[in-house]
């Protein structure tokens, strides 16, 4: 599929209909919208929207185990910015633990033989934009009205006719709706089961984040990581084995 805007726009759709629907059912409340929304949420809408391409993008350029291995750097990029945002402090068997991880992934990254620019441009600014979107959501949970459903529902709401006029400007569009795999049943599936799944993930991230800390959602993610990157090495067709960069890979 060419289009990860279009996607990602499949995902927001799909989590403003399922968290509408159990709105009006009274299965979750969250304040209705007012002006006040837009104050009491920014920054994350555009956290949202660069964490949400970037990741779909870098997923498209890079292969699983690489992708896995650069979003380690996630975990570092948290950290400071608690310390920085949530003023949080941590112990230093913490912080040497973090700094082993990375170093993990930097001896992945010195031998990676299908080393791609664009693709690392990509998922480098994914990692910046998820780690200040886990903080920031942390922050907002606390906000009065909102709560973990608001925070998604208007996330996706705020940005949603956006990122649409950007996909039709880029031309992103366009590619989307001229697929030839439209008429398959098996993709429109898989496409129905992708957007679905990226609104269970973004729950996920939320509520583990309602629960614990910024560092500790990260932590979770990049240890869900690891059956990704073994899996990828031998599914996918586009990982270049190297005995430094299985190291790297396997250092957590």
């Amino acid at each position: 599929f060419p289009s990860y805007m279009c996607l990602g726009i499949g995902q927001m759709i799909t989590t403003l209909v399922v968290l509408y629907a159990a709105k009006m059912s009274k299965t979750v409340q969250f304040q209705d919208f007012d002006r006040s929304i837009f104050l009491k949420i920014f920054p994350l809408p555009l956290l949202y929207i660069g964490n949400h391409i970037t990741g779909l993008a870098s997923t498209k350029k890079l292969s699983l185990p690489m992708f896995t291995v650069l979003r380690k750097f996630t975990i570092l990029m948290t950290m400071i910015l608690e310390v920085y945002i949530l003023r949080k402090t941590f112990p230093k068997r913490l912080v040497y633990s973090v700094c082993a991880i990375v170093l993990g992934a930097m001896v992945a990254v010195s031998s990676d033989l299908a080393f791609d620019v664009e693709g690392y441009t990509f998922i480098l600014l994914n990692d910046a934009f998820t780690a200040a979107s886990g903080v920031y959501t942390k922050k907002k949970l606390g906000t009065e009205g909102l709560g973990k459903y608001g925070v998604l529902y208007y996330n996706a709401l705020i940005i949603v006719i956006p990122t649409l006029l950007a996909s039709a400007f880029t031309g992103d569009l366009h590619e989307a709706v001229t697929f030839e795999d439209w008429v398959k049943a098996t993709f429109i599936f898989c496409f129905l089961m992708s957007c679905f799944m990226g609104f269970v993930l973004m729950y996920s991230i939320v509520l583990c984040s309602y629960y614990n800390s910024a560092l500790t959602t990260t932590v979770v993610g990049a240890m869900k990581n690891v059956a990704v990157a073994y899996i990828g090495i031998f599914v996918g067709g586009d990982y270049l084995f190297s005995w430094t960069n299985f190291l790297g890979l396997s250092i957590w």
